[in-house]
């Protein structure tokens, strides 16, 4: 991946916040496996995601991971409340002032992340 793009998606200001928030990574129990990608590259890849609109699976190879694997660490983070514990105006955009997460709702197409399922 280039630098540039991953410098864009994620400065080094937005890296260090996020840093200490991130669930450590736990080899598996029964061994084997590949080994764990880098934790930047994988919190870039999930931010380019969710900035750009692109699906999971259309995630391009300069990632330099497999779009499950993104995928998959992007749930564990969601699991793991990441993105509610982010410090305002520090990772993103807020949802409402003093509430602390970042809003994963796409502007673009109207969609905001803090509308309920079947409220207009």
């Amino acid at each position: 991946m280039g630098v540039d793009l991953s410098q864009r998606l994620v400065p080094d200001e937005l890296w260090e916040l996020v840093a200490p928030l991130l669930p450590s990574f736990a080899a598996r129990p029964q061994g084997g496996g590949t080994a764990p990608c880098d934790e930047r590259a994988v919190f870039t890849a999930a931010v380019y995601v969710l900035t750009s609109g692109c699906a999971w699976r259309h995630l391009p190879p300069t990632f330099g991971m497999p779009s499950a694997t993104a995928h998959r660490r992007f749930t564990v983070w969601t699991g793991a409340g990441l993105w509610a514990s982010a410090e305002p105006g520090g990772a993103g955009r807020t949802r409402r002032q003093g509430r602390g997460r970042l809003d994963l709702g796409d502007r673009r197409r109207g969609v905001r992340s803090d509308k309920r399922r079947g409220e207009p």
